[in-house]
């Protein structure tokens, strides 16, 4: 039986550059084991290993295929042993962070998604700042940005966590989920539906595999009592795409003790804070003391908390941004995305070309 690839997220864009690839065949990656993939074609699962040249040619495990990649592969299944990855198309979005433990290294936590489900549990886990730190992260990943949030039954005031997620939420839909009930659940379904990809990303213990049980229908996923401290288990290990019977791809990620940052979009999560900055009375102003620093005027009035502030400078130090202005800001996020601002032009002209024909 053939699989109809566009239930799991396949696009036109996807199918034409898949043509410049003959003799390969289409396929999209659904679980990572180390060096193994997990892919799904039009003919089934099956397992896949990289090839030598493009592990060769990869500068950093960016350029390795990350869950929800599309890949070009040598066979079709696996039954004369593992198929061989030789290219990975152009990721339309991506998550990703800075590998833990290394300095440089980029690490893709999920790719080709249409939203990121940043999950936060109202119980113990409720941390401003690091909610601050997954949007910075999920709103440069050109992928839109739900704040769910967990454990609402364990939360003794509610509404009041709700005002202060709002207070930094950079705009981003929030949904209010309890382990007791479905509602919560009901709510994630409009940005659901066939052909699109959900990522859950997430603490350890927040919920996720949880949530994803109950849009599945089934218990696939482990899931673990809360602890004693009030912090849930975590349980996932790998991540998996995984398809959803109403329609729609969710991505299940194993939880982060901690996201290191390696891109974010400081201007869409501290959009309070970058339009204070914009006029102050000196552009090259530091926030640190300057007369006429409108940021410290905030501060100093209420306007502007000063924890939000702190943590937006050490977003800023961590991401090497200090010192850039908004047009180098948008350079080097072309030269993340396509390489430089030459290999963008070149892209846009090959999409041109291939409408014309």
């Amino acid at each position: 039986m053939k699989i109809d690839l566009e239930k799991y997220g396949l696009s036109p864009r996807f199918r034409q550059e898949a043509t410049m690839h003959e003799g390969f065949f289409l396929a999209r990656v659904c679980e990572q084991h180390r060096d193994l993939y997990k892919v799904i074609g039009e003919h089934g699962e099956y397992w896949a290993t990289v090839s030598g040249k493009l592990a060769y040619n990869a500068a950093d495990s960016a350029d390795f295929p990350a869950v929800g990649d599309w890949v070009m592969t040598d066979r079709a299944d696996d039954r004369a042993g593992n198929a061989i990855i030789s290219h990975i198309l152009r990721r339309r979005s991506v998550f990703a962070r800075r590998a833990a433990g290394t300095a440089n290294a980029t690490q893709i936590v999920a790719a080709n998604i249409d939203t990121v489900f940043i999950c936060m549990a109202l119980n113990a886990d409720f941390n401003l700042r690091r909610l601050e730190r997954y949007l910075t992260v999920a709103l440069d990943s050109m992928a839109a940005a739900v704040i769910v949030l967990t454990k609402a039954d364990l939360c003794p005031d509610p509404a009041a966590r709700l005002a202060e997620v709002a207070a930094v939420g950079a705009g981003a839909a929030v949904v209010v989920c309890s382990g007791k009930d479905e509602s919560g659940c009901r709510e994630l379904l409009p940005y659901l539906g066939a052909g699109k990809t959900i990522a859950f990303i997430g603490s350890s213990g927040v919920g996720k595999s949880t949530l994803i049980n109950r849009l599945l229908g089934r218990e696939l996923l482990a899931t673990n009592e809360t602890r004693g401290d009030d912090k849930g288990r975590h349980t996932t290990t790998h991540r998996q795409l995984l398809l959803l019977p109403g329609g729609g791809i969710v991505i299940d990620t194993p939880g982060m003790r901690e996201l290191q940052l390696d891109r974010g979009d400081l201007a869409g999560s501290f959009e309070d804070i970058e339009e204070l900055a914009a006029k102050c009375r000196y552009k090259d102003c530091s926030h640190t003391g300057e007369p006429g620093c409108e940021v410290l005027s905030a501060i100093q009035a209420g306007l502007l908390s000063p924890e939000r502030f702190a943590n937006f400078a050490k977003l800023r130090k961590e991401l090497g941004y200090e010192g850039l202005n908004s047009r180098q800001l948008e350079q080097e996020k072309i030269k993340r995305m396509f390489g430089g601002l030459g290999e963008m032009k070149q892209a846009m002209h090959y999409a041109k070309n291939k409408r014309k024909r």
